[in-house]
């Protein structure tokens, strides 16, 4: 096996997604969004996952695109119903399973340079786990599972109680912007993010959409723009992870923070043009970039 570039430890779901217009099924989770999204890209990597006997095609399927995947049984795969309503911004969303929380053992079977965990809900990634997670590599966390409770099928937002104590020993922590308002009880971007570092975060990124996102390392504010979508926004889903996924590539490269924002920016923008996982290229994104800054440069002049 040896030392990994990057391991995402997270559980895969499976979506059904009602719109007013159909009703499909699918695989998701921040650790299904990742994986493939970095599957192309040029590094080794491996998935540490759990799901039921039952779903273990998702990561046949996984395994058939040359992803490493550790699977581990769990009574249950976590079940999401995403329920959108004539505009796609209100989403109802509730969890018709929960998958066993991962045990130590599982966590730290890998050898990685970084870690992403991706929980999805409260309970998925016990956090007396982060400590002896972070001796081993770098911890980088999407922070949403941990603002999300299962009560009676119904997903609550909720505080994370133990964020202080887990958060010193999280390099790279990424929340949107809610979450960091959630988190920190600030609107202001900028002083979200210094209370999160002063938290023990050495890299705070913090997306807002179509508003780009910024990152912070307790000495600047790196803004990173949101990149046009050279065809149309298709399906939002999944953008965070596949911006996590350039992000965290590009920083285990040796590239800076910019460097690897805008190169995470770029990923997700192409992801956004269709349903489903990021599937391209490193030079797809390269593309991409190279295009806008074009088109940045002839509208400035």
């Amino acid at each position: 096996m040896g030392m990994y570039d990057i391991c995402c430890i997270g559980h895969i779901t499976l979506d059904k997604v009602v719109t007013p217009k159909s009703t499909v099924y699918m695989a998701g989770g921040t650790s299904f969004y990742f994986s493939n999204a970095i599957s192309n890209m040029d590094l080794s990597y491996m998935l540490v996952t759990a799901l039921a006997e039952k779903d273990k095609d998702i990561v046949e399927e996984l395994r058939s695109q040359s992803i490493e995947v550790k699977a581990f049984s769990s009574a249950f795969t976590v079940y999401f119903e995403n329920i959108y309503t004539k505009d796609q911004d209100h989403r109802v969303q509730r969890v018709a399973q929960k998958a066993d929380p991962f045990t130590a053992v599982q966590l730290l079977s890998v050898d990685a340079r970084i870690f992403h965990l991706g929980p999805l809900l409260a309970d998925d990634i016990p956090t007396e786990l982060f400590k002896p997670l972070s001796e081993k590599g770098m911890i980088s966390l999407d922070v949403q599972g941990y603002l999300r409770e299962v009560r009676n099928r119904n997903v609550y937002a909720i505080d994370w109680r133990a964020k202080k104590e887990a958060l010193q020993y999280v390099h790279v922590l990424k929340a949107n912007e809610s979450e960091m308002m959630v988190l920190t009880g600030e609107t202001d971007v900028r002083k979200g993010a210094k209370v999160l570092f002063d938290w023990g975060v050495k890299e705070v990124v913090i997306t807002l959409g179509s508003k780009g996102s910024v990152i912070y390392n307790g000495r600047n504010f790196h803004i990173v723009p949101a990149y046009h979508p050279i065809t149309s926004v298709v399906d939002a889903t999944g953008c965070g992870d596949t911006y996590m996924a350039g992000y965290l590539y590009y920083r285990s490269k040796g590239k800076n923070l910019q460097e690897s924002g805008e190169f995470a920016a770029a990923m997700a923008t192409l992801k956004i043009e269709s349903s489903g996982p990021f599937t391209g290229t490193e030079e797809d994104v390269m593309s991409l970039l190279a295009n806008n800054k074009r088109k940045m440069f002839i509208e400035e002049v």
